[in-house]
């Protein structure tokens, strides 16, 4: 098996430049993270990079605005993930916001036509009688599909912002801030938030036009699905990111989302004054992909795009159900990862550097999930396999890596190396999904495993702990824990800040069979805490060394605070 993950400290970083009065803990952490000034460490959407900077923008609202000019029937396709439902909510609302009078949406089903606009989803739309087609969060590896529409005669726009093949699609424009040679700065924006600056260009273009009589649409409206779709595809919270994020989190912590976002905050018993991207990513997240995994991201799609309250509570009860369905499955199946592991040694030598998972009876939605979590247990690159459908020969791959080793060039590695192995695939660094026939399995996994031994070193496959170093005595209060809730948005790219220190285990005991329960003693004081999955067998005593992260003890209430023990070790 792996190795005990070792705890790594940041590196600490000279403070300068902050304002007189910030507390001295923040400026620490956000300077750790690169942020080293005021206006990188909690960015304002006024210094938004501009949407004129990135490539076909203009294109794409010259299209945009001649169909709605000519009342033409625009249908934004969206994807059955997060960012997809999210990303079309966005497209729906806005453009309905900027005068479009035909506005639909349509999604793929993952079991009906695989991944993003394929030929048996346009033959589908074919009864909408589109005009314009606005793929939103994918369509940039859609060359059969895009080809299809065009044939039909309509007009198609891709919006998308994963990393191009060779060729691009035939699409009448195309906007990825991904694309090759794309000069947008940041290469980080998640679909919903390539949509978003979409709007933002077509609203200046038809501010230009004098298309406003009165007041123009107020696109920051939308900001709270921009917040949810970003967060949840885990793409790095850089400076303009961050900006997105906030502002959204702002509106949904000052009741002002949407319904359906609303809604999906109180049947997640969430505290919508107290929102924060974990929030986002643990619970809010999770429900609206539950229906893209198992159902169909139709249902997602129409609870962020209703405005009716009542509509939206009946749909978000719907999509808590389908997550606890998700769950028992995802459980299901990762438990059977886990027996299928026993029979694969693994060391931290490079050689078994990477693995493969397939099971005939696996849900083709819930293999990403599967692939996360042991990804997370092995920390080292993960592909998950599903049967396309029941029975079906074909298969359908998610991929997840690690640090350093870029899952979607991997992946190109592999089909260059052997034409024809690979059906279809694209993705990021960090993951990826694929699609190949169930014969063609075994030679996959060897060619995978062969570019995986030849790319990791035993320094890329040691797992790591980071950690922002002590806290001083005087900052374990919930003064401090409300300061770092409230200091992010945290997340991929700029992580939530966790620390480390010696405790005493004055008490522990299990509970909820696996999770353990601690009393912790260090300077005098002593810290209730929490180790979720940290059951081992034996109770720890004696003393320890901890990473954790400070949280205000909402349970216990007052001035309580609460360690959430991510890593343990003796000291």
């Amino acid at each position: 098996m792996k190795s005990m993950p070792r705890l790594v400290r940041r590196a600490s970083v000279e403070l300068s430049g902050w304002p007189e009065g910030f507390p001295n803990l923040l400026a620490r952490l956000y300077a750790a993270r690169g942020a080293t000034d005021f206006d990188q460490a909690q960015p304002r959407l006024a210094n938004l990079l501009p949407p004129d900077l990135m490539g076909g923008m203009e294109a794409a609202v010259h299209l945009l605005a001649d169909a709605m000019a000519a009342s033409s029937h625009i249908v934004v396709v969206g994807d059955f993930d997060c960012d997809g439902a999210t990303a079309c909510a966005v497209g729906v609302r806005g453009l309905r916001m900027l005068g479009a009078g035909r506005v639909s949406y349509a999604v793929p089903n993952r079991m009906v036509h695989g991944y993003g606009l394929s030929p048996s989803l346009v033959d589908e739309l074919a009864a909408l009688e589109p005009d314009l087609l606005v793929t939103v969060d994918h369509g940039i590896a859609c060359h059969a599909g895009i080809t299809a529409a065009k044939a039909r005669g309509w007009k198609v726009l891709v919006t998308d912002h994963h990393l191009p093949g060779d060729t691009l699609p035939p699409a009448d424009a195309i906007v990825d801030p991904n694309a090759h040679g794309d000069a947008f700065p940041s290469k980080a924006l998640a679909g919903v938030g390539v949509m978003f600056y979409v709007l933002l260009a077509l609203r200046k273009h038809l501010r230009a036009q004098g298309s406003f009589s009165t007041s123009e649409p107020d696109l920051s409206q939308l900001l709270d699905l921009v917040a949810v779709g970003t967060v949840a595809d885990l793409v790095p919270l850089d400076v303009n990111n961050r900006a997105l994020v906030s502002a959204g989190l702002r509106r949904l912590r000052e009741g002002r989302g949407c319904p359906g976002l609303r809604a999906l905050i109180e049947v997640s018993q969430r505290d919508a004054a107290r929102l924060s991207a974990t929030d986002i990513g643990y619970a809010i997240g999770p429900r609206i992909n539950a229906a893209g995994r198992l159902e169909d991201m139709s249902l997602g799609i129409e609870c962020l795009v209703t405005d009716d309250p009542a509509q939206a509570r009946d749909i978000a009860a719907t999509l808590n159900e389908i997550n606890g369905e998700r769950r028992a499955v995802q459980q299901q199946m990762t438990d059977e990862a886990e027996r299928a592991l026993q029979a694969v040694a693994l060391d931290t030598a490079v050689g078994n550097a990477a693995v493969c998972f397939y099971d005939a009876e696996w849900h083709p939605g819930v293999v990403g999930l599967v692939a996360s979590k042991m990804k997370e247990r092995l920390h080292r690159p993960v592909i998950a396999f599903a049967p396309a459908e029941p029975g079906s020969d074909h298969l359908r791959g998610s991929a997840r890596s690690i640090p350093g080793f870029h899952m979607r060039d991997a992946l190109a590695d592999v089909a260059a190396r052997h034409p024809g192995l690979i059906e279809r695939f694209g993705g990021h660094a960090m993951a990826a999904g694929l699609s190949l026939p169930l014969a063609a399995l075994r030679d996959f996994k060897q060619a995978f495993t062969d570019c995986a031994t030849r790319w990791l070193t035993p320094e890329l496959l040691q797992s790591e702990i980071p950690s922002d170093g002590e806290l001083a005595a005087d900052e374990f209060t919930r003064h401090h824990a409300e300061l770092l809730r409230d200091a992010g948005p945290w997340g991929q790219g700029f992580p939530e800040p966790q620390f480390d220190g010696e405790f005493e285990v004055l008490a522990a005991r299990v509970v909820g069979e696996r999770h353990l329960k601690l009393e912790l003693g260090h300077s005098g004081r002593r810290f209730n805490a929490i180790h979720f999955g940290g059951w081992e067998g034996t109770a720890p005593s004696g003393k320890v060394r901890i990473a954790y992260r400070l949280e205000a003890d909402d349970y216990r209430g007052g001035d309580a605070v609460q360690l959430v023990v991510v890593h343990r070790e003796p000291a």
